[in-house]
């Protein structure tokens, strides 16, 4: 379990290597570019996407509104960072050189062009904005698969799977765009199931292996539990539970198994000594994230029976909670980390926790109040807009600066 975890800290090889290379230092990792667009475009998206539903402006998208909204949401902001998180590890796994350079510059490139063409599809053929957009997700697998299995890293090669569902529920959003007869919904659900199950892995490696190391450092004599069986089987029944749910989202059965998820996923976050973590920001705020996690998907089980819980309440917390707060959990650790600085959050960082946090409860909250749902939706997007702001604010200086000290 220790694999994930060293790539993320600051006197990781990979990191080391990147005082050696001689290219812009925008390009010499995955993290630089990628979590800048990732960023930029989670507070443009979102701006875009207020302006159009207030009618103030009208997107030449052969998406509606609100698809285009959840499409760039999945993937354009969800995987610049996905990209930016596995293309820095992958490195640490496998002992292989990063994918950086004109490499990397072609990878940002086609997911910026994915991006135009999304926006201004409906004045373009058919076949052409798919067909752009798509290149990014299965170059990217592409990559993620070649990267791995060159460097025998066998173990971590499932990885490749969440990264093949978003390729697929990126075509399928495309697909129902363009009225081709496919169950409605599932390509926006298999996209919001795909980085669930990568927190659910991901997030159940480094969150704990995080905890311990800096409770070990204050000598503590209390340690998050050691990973074993009952991580295996809550990772299983978190995925099989999404996977139903894409498939089958109003069936009994399938509320039930999410409830049943939610339940284990609080479990296994309680063993984690989260509280323990308050005085140190950077490390509370992934505990936090991984709580959304488990709400959400609590919330999302409700949602399959008649108890009045507004789906679309259980999918922001899913997606505007555990997904944007993790999200912005991680790009400052992995970022501070990778150029040298202390993994320490600074005031201005821990504000733009409280933001995603505050955006997040505000679009929750919006779906219950009807009356002022409005209202709520400008407040929680004024707030995400300001928290990924305040990244590019304090962030974007040291990602397009080399590392301080090798």
């Amino acid at each position: 379990m220790s694999h994930v975890h060293q790539k993320v800290e600051p006197s990781s090889p990979a990191g080391a290597r990147d005082a050696t290379n001689t290219g812009p230092a925008l390009l010499l990792y995955a993290f630089r570019p990628m979590f800048l667009a990732a960023a930029s475009w989670a507070a443009i998206a979102l701006a875009l996407w207020l302006a159009a539903f207030f009618g103030t402006i009208e997107l030449p998208t052969r998406f509606d509104p609100l698809s285009w909204h959840i499409h760039e949401m999945l993937f354009g902001f969800v995987m610049a960072a996905v990209t930016g998180f596995l293309l820095t590890a992958i490195p640490n796994w496998t002992g292989r050189v990063p994918v950086r350079g004109t490499r990397l510059a072609l990878l940002a490139i086609l997911w910026l062009l994915g991006r135009i063409a999304c926006l201004i599809s409906a004045d373009l053929p058919e076949w052409l904005a798919p067909a752009i957009d798509l290149a990014f997700p299965v170059t990217l697998l592409a990559v993620v698969a070649r990267e791995i299995i060159a460097g025998r890293n066998w173990r971590n090669l499932l990885m490749t799977a969440p990264l093949t569902v978003f390729a697929i529920a990126d075509l399928l959003m495309h697909l129902e765009a363009l009225n081709v007869p496919v169950p409605p919904g599932l390509g926006w659900r298999l996209g919001i199931a795909a980085p669930v199950i990568l927190i659910t892995v991901i997030g159940g490696r480094i969150i704990p292996n995080f905890t311990r190391n800096w409770l070990v450092k204050r000598q503590s004599k209390r340690l998050p539990a050691p990973a074993g069986r009952f991580d295996v089987g809550c990772m299983a029944v978190t995925a099989l539970a999404f996977i139903l749910w894409a498939l089958f989202p109003e069936r009994h059965a399938t509320g039930a198994l999410l409830i049943f998820a939610a339940l284990l996923g609080a479990a296994r976050l309680s063993r984690w000594r989260g509280l323990a973590t308050w005085p140190e920001k950077l490390l509370f705020i992934l505990h936090v994230g991984y709580g959304w996690l488990a709400v959400g998907t609590f919330l999302l089980g409700l949602s399959a029976f008649d108890l009045g819980v507004p789906t679309s309440s259980a999918v922001h917390a899913l997606t505007a909670g555990a997904i944007g707060v993790m999200i912005l959990a991680v790009m400052p650790r992995v970022t501070l980390g990778h150029v040298g600085r202390d993994l320490v959050a600074s005031r201005l960082t821990v504000l733009a926790f409280v933001l995603i946090n505050a955006a997040a409860v505000a679009r929750v909250s919006a779906s219950w109040h009807t009356a002022k749902m409005h209202m709520l939706l400008l407040i929680a997007g004024a707030l995400w807009i300001a928290a990924f702001a305040l990244f590019d604010l304090v962030y974007a200086p040291m990602l397009l600066r080399p590392r301080t000290n090798p």
